[in-house]
């Protein structure tokens, strides 16, 4: 439908009391149509983006503008992020340009333009310009002119953090191994880095949900935070590295005034790397920008209470007679296609258990959804017969089951101490996939909820064990998904998997570093 028909829809319910349902169905019905044109013959239409900003910025009520701030993150905006083609990394910086000079024009941007225009940027074109310079330059740093610091922006999400950051700085510290590291991103990183002293955390939380402003003041805290780390006069001699975060909105806003700053563009790659994995594609990164070759799998660093904890834990259940520990988490991270249907899931949880002396750590997960469906998973298990327990890390006593399910409520940082005490691991397309690779458990995901191939590789899990995958088509009939043959592949693909015990990763693991300030020469990791 052409944008002028959108508007006058628009004009008429703003002029009445707005009914949240209403307003949500029009700004999804005009960000699909953005997205339609764009697909039918590769236009671009702004009047589509205009209209949804309007309509994201007009109401006193925020619940109705985060309705349709949400439709166009969610159906544009988040649609060319994960297309992995050359040309949605400029269409999305021309979006985002255009959103961003939009709401800086309002009053309620003030605080916005002010930062850009400090930055010296005053227009669209500027900033849209700009944009495209971060995207496509090539960077080089000399490794003989070694940063008082090196600062990271994280990816906001835990996933992409382990598969692309944890390469990174393993990388830097090998260059650099002097040079101070310091991540800006969520405390709950701590939770998976924090046992590494060559890193330090600076907490900022992005807010992945709510209007226009909410998810640029992540930028605004970074701002602030660089001010900060690397003040004005010091600038030109510490070294920004953004790894396509958002809070940069994927190098659209500006974060430094000098030359210090280098971009790892992972949506857009040599043709050579078309097939690679994200933590491939980060470490040839660094080695097309240091000029120094090596190679590092995805690490994290767990602290040590929490990992004997889980040491203890698995010991425990070890000792009651349980031959194969396995992790099985069925969170989605807030993005229902990526599962599929509960009679999967207790099929898959029945199939597994039919092995003896099998016993199953069953992430519960995060908030009242995913708790509510794992607390429905163990009581079917227990109704068919199964032993069941619910446990906790730090807990005087833990479970001493041989076979059955033991329902975890734990930490991000305690669910991956956990998954390196266990023999499996098996998981939708979500953070836990990369972190069992990084602590090198044999690691099936089930990837639903996308079916394009480029995605579906670029975040396939990546470490020194075996990674396989199991596809299911959920977008093109998901009325028809054959449960039991997709039960069946699962099984078939865990038969493959090359299996080391957990007291030989943890030597593996066992890693010598150059020296670092601060720092013992030799460093055991304990994940």
């Amino acid at each position: 439908m052409e944008p002028s028909i959108y508007r006058s829809k628009w004009l008429d319910l703003k002029n009445i009391p707005c009914p949240e349902e209403e307003l949500s169905r029009l700004s999804r019905q005009v960000a699909f149509s953005f997205i339609d044109r764009y697909y039918q013959d590769g236009s671009f239409e702004p009047e589509y983006i205009d209209l949804l900003c309007e309509m994201a910025t007009s109401f006193s009520d925020m619940q109705l503008n985060n309705r349709a701030a949400a439709a166009l993150f969610e159906i544009i905006v988040e649609e060319l992020c994960d297309d992995y083609e050359e040309m949605p990394v400029e269409i999305y910086s021309r979006v985002m340009s255009q959103v961003i000079t939009y709401c800086r024009n309002v009053p309620a941007g003030t605080a916005l333009d002010k930062r850009l225009t400090d930055f010296g940027i005053s227009s669209f074109e500027e900033l849209n310009h700009r944009s495209n310079f971060i995207h496509s330059r090539e960077y080089k740093h000399d490794i003989e002119k070694p940063p008082e610091k090196i600062i990271l922006l994280s990816r906001v999400t835990i996933g992409a953090d382990v598969a692309i950051l944890s390469v990174i700085v393993q990388r830097l510290a090998r260059i650099f191994p002097q040079v101070e590291i310091v991540i800006i991103g969520s405390d709950k990183l701590s939770g998976i880095f924090g046992g590494n002293s060559g890193i330090r955390i600076h907490p900022l939380n992005y807010a992945r949900r709510g209007g226009l402003f909410e998810r640029f003041s992540s930028w605004h805290a970074a701002s602030n935070i660089l001010a900060e780390e690397m003040p004005l006069d010091s600038e030109e001699n510490i070294l920004l590295i953004d790894p396509d975060s958002r809070i940069s909105q994927l190098g659209v806003l500006p974060l430094t005034h000098h030359d210090n700053y280098l971009f790892f563009n992972s949506r857009k790659c040599a043709s050579s790397g078309k097939n690679a994995r994200m933590a491939e594609l980060a470490n040839r990164w660094i080695d097309m920008v240091f000029g120094v070759s090596g190679f590092c799998f995805p690490r994290i660093w767990t602290q040590s209470s929490v990992a004997r904890q889980a040491r203890n834990m698995a010991c425990s259940i070890r000792a009651a007679g349980c031959k194969k520990l396995i992790t099985i988490n069925l969170g989605i991270g807030n993005n229902p296609r990526k599962r599929l249907d509960s009679d999967f899931e207790k099929k898959l949880l029945g199939e597994i258990l039919k092995s003896p002396q099998t016993v199953v750590l069953l992430d519960r997960g995060f908030g009242e959804d995913e708790l509510s469906r794992s607390d429905s998973l163990i009581s079917y298990l227990q109704d068919q017969g199964h032993q069941t327990a619910n446990a906790r890390l730090g807990n005087s006593e833990y479970p001493g089951i041989s076979h059955g399910t033991v329902g975890v409520e734990c930490s991000i940082g305690e669910i991956a101490a956990l998954i390196a005490e266990c023999d499996e691991f098996i998981g939708y397309d979500s953070a836990c996939q990369h972190i069992a690779a990084a602590v090198q458990t044999p690691t099936l995901t089930i990837f639903a909820g996308s079916n394009n191939k480029s995605f579906i590789r670029r975040w396939s899990a990546c470490g020194n064990t075996q990674c396989n995958i199991v596809h299911v088509n959920t977008l093109t009939d998901p009325r028809h998904i054959n449960t039991d043959e997709i039960v069946m592949r699962v099984m078939e693909e865990r038969t493959s998997a090359i299996r080391l015990s957990p007291q030989h990763r943890r030597k593996i693991l066992e890693i010598k570093t150059p020296q670092r300030k601060g720092s013992p020469a030799k460093r055991t990791v304990d994940n």
